[in-house]
C-alpha cells in the first residue's frame, strides 16, 4: 500500500513535468512491478521458514496465533474492500498529459482507465494474499489445536507461498510488458495498419504503439505512398478508435511503392 501511495504521489507531482514526453503514468506501473517483486520475496521467505519448521518443528502457541491470524484476516479484508471500491474512482488528476509535437496528433479527453490500474491492482493483490494466508493459517492452527496436526502449519505455509508466488508472477508479467513497451502484438497495432493501408496506395513503413494509460495508447506511424494524402486524411481513418490517445503521422512520397488507389 505504501508503494502504491508513493507511486500515485510521484505521478501527481510530475504530471506537468515536460521531461516526460507522454506523461509520468508509467511511474504507477513501476510501482506495481515493485510490489510484485516484494510479493515474490514474501513468498520465498515463507518457503524458507516453512521448510525450517518441517525439519525442526517448534512449539506453537495456538490461542495467541489464532487471535493474531483472525485480526490479520479482518484487517486485510477491510483493506481489500476499500481498495476494490477505489477501482472505479478518479484520483482527481491526469497522470499522462500528451505534449505537443511537430507531427500532427489527436488527443483523447481522458486517458486514465482505473480498471486497468496495475498499481491499485498490486496493492489489492497484496492484501488479498495476506487475507488468503490468514485463512490458511486459521485452518492449520485449528487443526493443530483440536486434532494435534501441527505438521499442517508448515505445509499450509508452503501452499500459501505458492499462491502468493502465482499472483506475483501475473503482476510481474503484466507490468513488465508495459514497462518494456512490448505492445506490438496488441490487436490495436494490426487494426491501425489495416485502416491506414485501406486505400491500396499507402503503406505503413514504421509503426510504434506505446501504452500511455490503462487501456490507452500512443501511435507513431510513418507512411509511404505513391500519391500521398494529408496527415489529417489518414488520421481521420483512426478517429473512432477510442483506445488511441495520441497519434503522430509522418507521410512520405514513394514513387516505387506500387500501390494503386481506387478511382
Amino acid at each position: 500500500i505504501g508503494v502504491a501511495g508513493v507511486s500515485y504521489w510521484l505521478a501527481r507531482r510530475w504530471a506537468v513535468d515536460a521531461r516526460f514526453s507522454l506523461g509520468p503514468w508509467k511511474v504507477e506501473v513501476l510501482g506495481a512491478y515493485t510490489s510484485a517483486l516484494l510479493l515474490a520475496v514474501v513468498a520465498f521467505s515463507i518457503v524458507v521458514e516453512s521448510v525450517q519448521r518441517l525439519m525442526a518443528p517448534v512449539v506453537i502457541s495456538y490461542d495467541q496465533s489464532l487471535a493474531v491470524a483472525i485480526l490479520g484476516l479482518v484487517v486485510n479484508l477491510a483493506c481489500a474492500w476499500l481498495l476494490q471500491g477505489g477501482h472505479g474512482h478518479d484520483h482527481g488528476h491526469d497522470h499522462h498529459p500528451v505534449r505537443e509535437h511537430a507531427h500532427d496528433h489527436a488527443h483523447a479527453h481522458d486517458h486514465h482507465d482505473h480498471h486497468g490500474d496495475l498499481n491499485l491492482r498490486a496493492a489489492y493483490v497484496h492484501v488479498l494474499a495476506d487475507a488468503a494466508t490468514s485463512v490458511l493459517a486459521i485452518g492449520a492452527l485449528l487443526a493443530g489445536k483440536l486434532l494435534g496436526w501441527s505438521v499442517l502449519d508448515p505445509l499450509v505455509g508452503l501452499l500459501g507461498a505458492l499462491l502468493i508466488a502465482w499472483w506475483s508472477r501475473g503482476l510481474i508479467v503484466n507490468s513488465a510488458t508495459i514497462l518494456l513497451d512490448r505492445e506490438m502484438d496488441h490487436p490495436l497495432a494490426a487494426e491501425v495498419a489495416r485502416r491506414l493501408e485501406a486505400d491500396g496506395d499507402a503503406r505503413v513503413a514504421d509503426l510504434h504503439l506505446t501504452r500511455v494509460g490503462g487501456e490507452h495508447f500512443a501511435a507513431h506511424v510513418t507512411l509511404v505512398a505513391g500519391t500521398p494524402l494529408s496527415a489529417d486524411t489518414y488520421r481521420a481513418r483512426l478517429n473512432d478508435l477510442g483506445a488511441l490517445a495520441h497519434v503522430s503521422i509522418e507521410v512520405n512520397r514513394c514513387a516505387d511503392c506500387g500501390g494503386t488507389r481506387p478511382a
